[in-house]
């Protein structure tokens, strides 16, 4: 199965490569699997390049590289990342957690960088429509597409403001690039503040996203002008650590997941190129396979309302503290990011859902999910895939530290989830291996994806921590509790 947010092609094994000399051939497929880095050895004789890559001690952290291709996010290149307050590959990790570089704020440029010749800065009003659609415009035809050019993102208007907008936004973090003469948007790079918990130590980060470069700009070296500059505006409002992901590996992933995907409508997937027909099956088994119930099993389930904010605060900050990585929600950011306001000519984005106890009205369990389309590219019966993704998710029955109880709860949630969603007409459901979702994946028929998503932390040093997928690159129950953060 094929995602935009996958990287596609097929994942080293790392069982094979962790703690073992890398070969020649082996750091050829490697480097073969990540353009960035074969940038950086170019030049180098093969036995030089596989000593270099056998002193990279990433194999049992990143389970499989990503390939990169037309879909890969442009994130600069390793020569960039070295001048960056970020972890090296090669180096030994330590228990204690903290910042790598201590930012004075009275050196920080007040000034950005120039621009080469014939672009400059803008920053980006998103409360004015007109450049709203200009970030829509660039993002819809330049962001994030799969390596055959079938799907690519297609956020609406609303998921943009919503992913942008959420309490404490700053408008000067919504950074642009124009081009001088035309005033045409050509890049973009935006970041939100949020609140992390890395091992139970509190950090204010920027959620960085829609780093996007037009497709006929990507040779003028712009990602790392745009990565600095943002990085400038952050730490001149005084915030000096950041996260953000990528399905390439860079310098240096703190934790890495699998994507996993649901058929919903599993035809229309198959019809657009997107599920296969397994070997020795039917359309019509396949479509039976994946046949969903009508109604939803958990008892008192209902849409989460403005009234279950408080609830489901408190339920959701208690469960989410059970990992690694995770927010720290305000009251605000819950009320944002997951309550539906029915708004005349917005598109709905978030879907929650929580599960009321009939006599004591507690809210014992919420999930949610929210919807991101694709474009399909010249597909002469499909223009667009509809895809739920799996968004947080809590229930109390994760404190009676009974796994075998939470494993039967989350199946029963998660899968009435489902039934919301096809009823909401989407086409797919996709999940990574995060939260505690390698109890249920397998179980409801997700089908695992091409693809990772590497977590990085900038100026932020911790252990790595696990991504729910072991060295076969499988989901894994001993591989939980790592990460409890979902990046958009």
């Amino acid at each position: 199965m094929s995602d935009p947010k996958d990287k596609k092609g097929e994942a080293p094994n790392s069982a094979d490569a962790a703690g073992r000399k890398i070969t020649p051939k082996v750091a050829e497929a490697l480097l073969e699997n990540n353009p960035a880095l074969k940038n950086e050895l170019a030049g180098m004789d093969k036995e030089k390049a596989a000593e270099a890559l056998s002193k990279m001690d990433v194999a049992e952290l990143l389970t499989g590289l990503a390939v990169g291709g037309k879909n890969q996010k442009d994130m600069a290149s390793y020569k960039f990342w070295q001048t960056q307050p970020v972890p090296r590959f090669n180096e030994a990790a330590k228990d204690d957690s903290g910042p790598i570089k201590i930012i004075d704020p009275e050196k920080v440029s007040k000034t950005p960088d120039a621009l080469v010749e014939g672009f400059e800065w803008t920053t980006l009003d998103l409360t004015n429509d007109d450049e709203l659609q200009e970030l829509w415009d660039l993002l819809t035809y330049h962001y994030v597409e799969d390596d055959n050019a079938m799907f690519r993102f297609r956020y609406s208007k609303s998921f943009l403001h919503w992913a942008l907008m959420s309490p404490g936004w700053k408008k000067e973090w919504h950074v642009g690039v124009r081009a001088t003469k035309s005033k045409k948007l050509v890049a973009s790079i935006c970041g939100v503040p949020t609140e992390l918990r890395v091992r139970d130590q509190k950090i204010k980060v920027t959620e960085i996203n829609f780093l996007c470069i037009h497709k006929k700009l990507r040779s003028k070296r712009l990602t790392p002008v745009l990565i600095k500059e943002i990085t400038r505006r952050c730490y001149l409002s005084g915030i000096y650590q950041a996260i953000y992901t990528a399905g390439v590996v860079l310098p240096t992933p703190v934790s890495s997941c699998r994507y996993y995907h649901r058929p919903l409508d599993w035809l229309k997937l198959y019809e657009i190129g997107f599920s296969h027909l397994p070997y020795g099956s039917t359309k019509a088994r396949q479509i039976t396979k994946n046949h969903l119930p009508s109604t939803t099993s958990t008892t008192g389930l209902r849409l989460m309302e403005s009234k279950d904010i408080d609830a489901v605060h408190d339920l959701l900050e208690r469960y989410s503290r059970r990992f690694s990585l995770n927010q720290a929600f305000t009251r605000e950011e819950i009320e944002h990011w997951l309550v539906h306001k029915d708004e005349e000519g917005k598109e709905q984005v978030v879907w929650s859902y929580v599960a009321e106890d009939p006599e004591t009205h507690k809210i014992n369990d919420f999930v949610s999910f929210y919807n991101l389309e694709s474009t399909v590219i010249q597909h002469p019966k499909h223009d667009n895939v509809r895809a739920a993704y799996l968004y947080y998710y809590a229930t109390e029955t994760a404190f009676t530290e009974d796994t075998k109880a939470l494993k039967a709860k989350l199946l029963q949630l998660i899968n009435d989830a489902l039934i919301m969603a096809k009823k909401a007409k989407f086409d797919v459901f996709n999940a990574l291996t995060l939260h505690d979702n390698p109890l249920f994946l397998e179980q409801l028929k997700f089908g695992a994806g091409d693809g990772q998503l590497h977590f990085y932390l900038y100026n932020y040093r911790t252990a790595p921590i696990p991504g729910g997928v072991n060295e076969k690159n499988l989901p894994d129950e001993g591989k939980m509790g790592g990460v409890g953060i979902v990046m958009l």
